[in-house]
């Protein structure tokens, strides 16, 4: 009995992507999982979600080393989803041990290693399909 997706954030402005297209919510996860690879993002991960949760469509979930890292992975996210999509949310970003980026469709989540290992979501949400991301790691 699937009723119509309701998103949290329905008065989300989202901005023009390239050449004036506007990008679907996959498209948008592989955006910010290229940025948080680019800044050196250890284990990469997008889970498709669509199926397990209406929450988000995708979530994009990577490690860092240290809070300095997991900031510079933040803002490197910010910096291409933000023109992107249009403002998201932050959070965690001050203590840089889980920051949280809230795009509606698309929820990143950078976590210090010992983090990831503890919350452990892709065994929490191990009904969600792990999308193949083929960046180089660090």
């Amino acid at each position: 009995m699937a009723g119509p997706r309701i998103h949290r954030y329905p008065a989300l402005k989202r901005g023009p992507g390239k050449a004036g297209n506007r990008l679907d919510a996959k498209e948008e996860a592989f955006l910010a999982a290229e940025a948080a690879s680019n800044k050196k993002a250890r284990n990469v991960a997008i889970l498709d979600m669509t199926q397990v949760s209406s929450v988000a469509d995708y979530f994009v979930i990577c490690s860092a080393s240290n809070p300095i890292q997991a900031r510079a992975i933040a803002d490197a996210v910010e910096e291409k989803l933000g023109p992107v999509t249009g403002r998201g949310h932050r959070e965690g970003y001050d203590l840089g041990r889980w920051v949280l980026l809230d795009y509606g469709q698309v929820v990143v989540h950078i976590f210090h290693e010992v983090e990831r290992d503890y919350y452990n979501l892709e065994r929490l949400w191990g009904d969600a399909p792990a999308l193949p991301v083929a960046f180089a790691e660090a």
